[in-house]
């Protein structure tokens, strides 16, 4: 009983040896300044961000109640949200122990601080007229933007930097193709990794260009108790002012929730992000185990327990396995956050509590594929033995410029020669040349075909 007593204790105190996720335990130092953003003190800090903007917001309409309100306490409110630390966090928890109420404890917590500072005549314009959902649905995207903003994109675009590098170093250097898995038309290093390069730019854009979209207005989304106290006042006009102002956009005719459409794009778009980088990392984890890359030997790593040899491609493996899990979980919040019962079921503020998890395995897959990359030296002899090997593949060349010259059934020749379960080498396609009935200057535009220069066009704009 003593040695269970002492587990009991060392795994309830949450260390990243006992944290039940790896993304706080084994990876929580590549992905720890998500917590920033996606934590439970931080969806706090952002709850009271939301209140505290929102009551300074209805201070400049005025209410009448209001115009009284010395602008300069202003600073002082936003103060309570900008120093927001962790004894505050623990603060509002204490709350909520009694309320049940998580956003009821923020505003609570709110309305202590007001006491604090001598502005408790007010206090009841704090959550004035607002549903819970008011404050939750504009929290979170606000974490979103801020997490797209000073996070994602800038590890997205340290990636797209390292892939144009690369495009750029290996750009002149053929390669054999593999359709199919079986040898093809030669291609170009640098234009196969420009091709994740493009797809991504391409997601990219239409990830930028969705707005992050917030609800606002009452509980169920009517603005019921606004205008039976204040008629005159335009809602409508204020809530798309205030929401606009915090870098958001106010979807205009909810239920009680956001419903959450643009939210899901968002993630639709990260997933696709996500999926163009698995397929890189399967394609670099492929070149590596057909030798067209060494990677960079650390002194001291060890690649098998067994096999003393081995240099695996373990942060191409650990990408692919993050953006995995990242996408199932995208998968999950993007087909269930747009479907709610009737006006509001809870089901979205459950899943919502998970959203910063894909974005946290985005982020250590992230920097796992850019370790891999770093790693990755080209290598270049073997690339040009399979090169050399492989003649049958300017086949589709010669047949080609065949046509062109109006040769009588050239596919059908080639096809002869060069589909047989034996190897063809330069030689074979030279002497193959030479018997074409066609003039000189023909047979010498074939015989300078070869595989390392029949690669056609690449140009990169990057």
């Amino acid at each position: 009983m003593l040695i269970f007593a002492k587990q009991t204790n060392f795994f309830m105190n949450l260390t990243s040896l006992n944290a039940v996720s790896p993304v706080d335990g084994r990876y929580r130092d590549k992905c720890a300044e998500l917590a920033t953003y996606f934590s439970e003190g931080a969806l706090i800090r952002y709850r009271v961000q939301v209140e505290i903007e929102y009551f300074i917001s209805l201070c400049k309409i005025p209410l009448p109640q209001l115009k009284e309100f010395n602008k300069k306490h202003f600073k002082e409110l936003k103060k309570i949200y900008l120093d927001f630390d962790e004894d505050d966090a623990i603060q509002v928890k204490e709350i909520e122990r009694t309320t049940n109420h998580d956003v009821k404890a923020v505003e609570y917590f709110i309305k202590i601080k007001m006491n604090e500072i001598n502005l408790d005549e007010y206090k009841e314009f704090i959550h004035f007229g607002l549903t819970s959902q008011d404050i939750n649905n504009t929290a979170v995207p606000l974490s979103v933007k801020d997490f797209l903003n000073k996070i994602y994109l800038p590890q997205i675009n340290e990636l797209l930097n390292k892939l144009k590098q690369l495009v750029i170093e290996w750009k002149d250097i053929p390669m054999l193709a593999h359709t199919h898995g079986q040898p093809a038309s030669p291609t170009r290093l640098g234009k196969e990794l420009a091709v994740f390069y493009d797809r991504i730019q391409q997601q990219l854009k239409q990830l930028k260009s969705m707005p992050h979209s917030a609800k606002f207005g009452g509980a169920t989304g009517n603005f019921n108790a606004h205008a039976i106290t204040y008629p005159k006042t335009d809602w409508n006009k204020f809530a798309d002012k205030f929401v606009s102002e915090l870098g958001l956009t106010r979807s205009q005719i909810t239920t009680q929730i956001e419903h959450y459409d643009n939210l899901a794009a968002q993630l639709d778009a990260m997933k696709r992000i996500n999926t163009i980088l698995i397929d890189l990392c399967r394609d670099m984890w492929t070149y590596i185990s057909m030798n067209y890359f060494k990677q960079e030997i650390k002194k001291g790593e060890i690649g098998s327990s067994a096999m003393p040899h081995k240099v695996n491609p373990i942060d191409f493996e650990n990408a692919e396995g993050n953006f995995g899990m990242a996408n199932a979980v995208f998968e999950h919040l993007s087909a269930k956050l747009p479907v709610s019962r009737l006006q509001r079921d809870l089901t979205d503020s459950t899943v919502l509590r998970n959203i910063g998890v894909p974005f946290a395995h985005s982020i250590i897959a992230i920097k796992s594929l850019m370790k891999g990359l770093d790693k990755t030296k080209v290598n270049v002899s073997a690339i040009n033995n399979d090169l050399e090997n492989n003649w049958a593949v300017v086949a589709e060349a010669i047949q080609t410029i065949l046509r062109r010259e109006g040769y009588p059934n050239p596919y059908e020749e080639l096809k002869e020669l060069t589909r047989k379960n034996t190897k063809v080498n330069g030689k074979d396609i030279a002497a193959f040349i030479k018997k074409l009935k066609v003039n000189a200057s023909v047979k010498k535009e074939l015989l300078a075909i070869t595989p390392f220069n029949y690669t056609g066009i690449f140009e990169f704009k990057g």
